[in-house]
């Protein structure tokens, strides 16, 4: 059989107890480590699971899954990714890798940052669709999360933003001669999120963003209990924040939608410009 678990948000003690027995049953288990970080290193989890782990970088899932997928089907194999199984393409491309190679498969859910953006106050049916922004480079500045951002706007909806990590990652030299010589890891902070939004909206003039008008949230460690951190208010405030403000990486941030429940802008309180724009540019009736 082979498992695709999935190990929650923060740490060893957040896979469920269906996920811990399969990783006990496995010959083998693998640690998907570059579409998301898990907030404590490897040796954590192999202490608690009572197993070793293997990390999978993304040369081993995306070209090397047949090394994965070895003899699963004849003994139990698991793939432990951070968040839900659901989270990636990635993690959907190898089940059906698995599936063509006749090996029976299962999928352990956990919470993933799609479902616990609701800590933000925010309500989940209100989300629209949930964009990636990519970290710009001086020659490609793509652009089309702009058209999926107005499409939620227009329609009221708030918008998760998954912010952009770089781990294992060669440059342009080392990748063109083959040296697999690998770039220190970058993870997007919620600052330079806010300046390439605004750097395409300077380009677009459609008038989707503002930067004292839009309200947004900013998160960091969602699930992280004591290391999670959550700040709210207009674009051009997260700018004028300390950068220590945000806390350590992974970020994401919600543009937040204008069908915004006085609810909603209440559990935000306390920061004096989200209230102010939420009812005078949102037209929430707040008391």
């Amino acid at each position: 059989m082979f498992f695709v678990v999935g190990l929650g948000l923060c740490d060893e003690k957040d896979i469920t107890v269906r996920g811990l027995e399969a990783v006990k049953s496995a010959s083998r288990v693998y640690l998907e480590a570059y579409t998301s970080i898990l907030m404590v290193q490897k040796d954590r989890l192999e202490s608690f699971y009572g197993k070793e782990v293997i990390v999978a970088d993304r040369d081993l899932v995306e070209c090397g899954s047949d090394e994965i997928l070895k003899d699963a089907d004849k003994e139990d194999v698991c793939l432990l990714v951070v968040g839900d199984p659901f989270g990636a393409t990635t993690h959907t491309d190898i089940l059906l890798r698995a599936r063509h190679l006749g090996i029976p498969t299962r999928v352990i859910h956990n919470a993933s940052i799609m479902n616990a953006i609701g800590a933000s106050g925010l309500q989940l049916y209100n989300f629209g669709q949930t964009v990636s922004l990519v970290f710009f480079t001086e020659t490609w500045k793509p652009d089309s999360f702009y058209d999926r951002l107005k499409e939620n706007i227009e329609g009221g909806l708030h918008t998760l933003l998954l912010l952009d990590i770089k781990v294992k990652e060669q440059n342009e030299e080392n990748l063109a001669r083959g040296r697999k010589i690998y770039e220190p890891p970058r993870y997007m902070t919620i600052q330079q999120a806010v300046t390439q939004l605004l750097e395409i909206e300077a380009l677009r003039k459609e008038g989707v963003l503002d930067a004292d008008k839009t309200l947004a949230v900013a998160m960091s460690r969602v699930g992280g209990l004591d290391n999670q951190r959550i700040l709210a208010g207009p674009l051009s405030s997260f700018l004028r924040a300390p950068p220590d403000a945000f806390g350590p990486p992974l970020h994401s941030m919600i543009i937040v939608g204008r069908r915004l429940h006085h609810l909603e802008v209440e559990y935000g309180e306390g920061r004096r410009r989200w209230r102010e724009v939420a009812s005078k540019v949102y037209g929430v009736a707040l008391d």
